[in-house]
C-alpha cells in the first residue's frame, strides 16, 4: 500500500486527515468512556499515554502503508469528533477491514455515517479495494445498523473471539463488495 500519512478527505461537514499529537487529549477523554468502549478491544484508558501511543503508532503506520486512520474534524468550529480506519490490507486480494470510533457526545448526528461513506469511496475508487470488512459485538446494534445503512451484509459470527478484561465475547463479521458499493450509486 502507498504511505497515506498526507491522506485528506473532506465531506460536506468534515475535514478527515491524519492523527496528530494535539489530538490526544481528545482521545483519552474519548477512549476513557465506558460507554464509547463498551464494544471495543480494549478496556478504557485511563492515561494519556496511551493516546500518545496510539498517535505515534498510527504516525509510523501510515508512512509504511499498513493502515489510513483518519481523524474527523468538524468544519465548522475543528473539534475532534472520532475517527475512521482502514487496515489489514490484503493487497492481493484487494481487501481490508474498516473501524471507527467516536465520542458520545457525536452520536445520533450523522458525522459517522458521512465519514465512512468518504472513507469507503476513498478505499473502492483510490485504493481499488473489492472488499471491507468490519469485525462488531454482536450486541452493538448502533453499530450494525450503521454498517447496514451502508450496505454491508453480516456473513458470519465468531464465538468467544476475543477476551477483555476476563470478559469473552463474539464477533459478528460484516462485508461489503465494491460491486455492491456501486450498485447503491454511493460512489463518486
Amino acid at each position: 500500500m502507498p504511505a497515506f500519512n498526507q491522506v485528506t478527505l473532506d465531506s460536506p461537514r468534515l475535514h478527515l486527515r491524519p492523527l496528530c499529537m494535539d489530538d490526544a487529549a481528545a482521545i483519552l477523554r474519548m477512549r476513557s468512556k465506558a460507554k464509547v468502549m463498551r464494544y471495543m478491544t480494549t478496556a478504557p484508558w485511563t492515561d494519556i499515554a496511551q493516546a500518545t501511543g496510539m498517535v505515534e503508532r498510527d504516525q509510523a503506520a501510515m508512512v509504511r502503508g499498513d493502515l489510513l486512520r483518519l481523524a474527523l474534524i468538524r468544519k465548522t468550529d475543528k473539534v475532534f469528533l472520532g475517527s475512521c480506519i482502514l487496515f489489514h490490507f490484503d493487497e492481493g486480494c484487494r481487501r481490508a477491514e474498516i473501524g471507527y470510533d467516536m465520542d458520545e457526545t457525536y452520536w445520533g448526528q450523522g458525522y459517522m455515517n458521512e465519514a465512512l461513506v468518504t472513507l469507503l469511496n476513498y478505499g473502492f475508487s483510490e485504493l481499488n479495494l473489492n472488499r471491507i470488512d468490519a469485525d462488531i459485538h454482536p450486541d452493538n446494534i448502533n453499530s450494525a445498523r450503521s454498517l447496514e445503512r451502508l450496505g454491508f451484509i453480516r456473513e458470519g459470527y465468531l464465538r468467544e473471539r476475543w477476551i477483555i478484561d476476563d470478559v469473552v465475547s463474539d464477533s459478528a463479521i460484516y462485508g461489503l463488495l465494491r460491486s455492491d458499493w456501486v450498485k447503491r450509486g454511493e460512489a463518486s
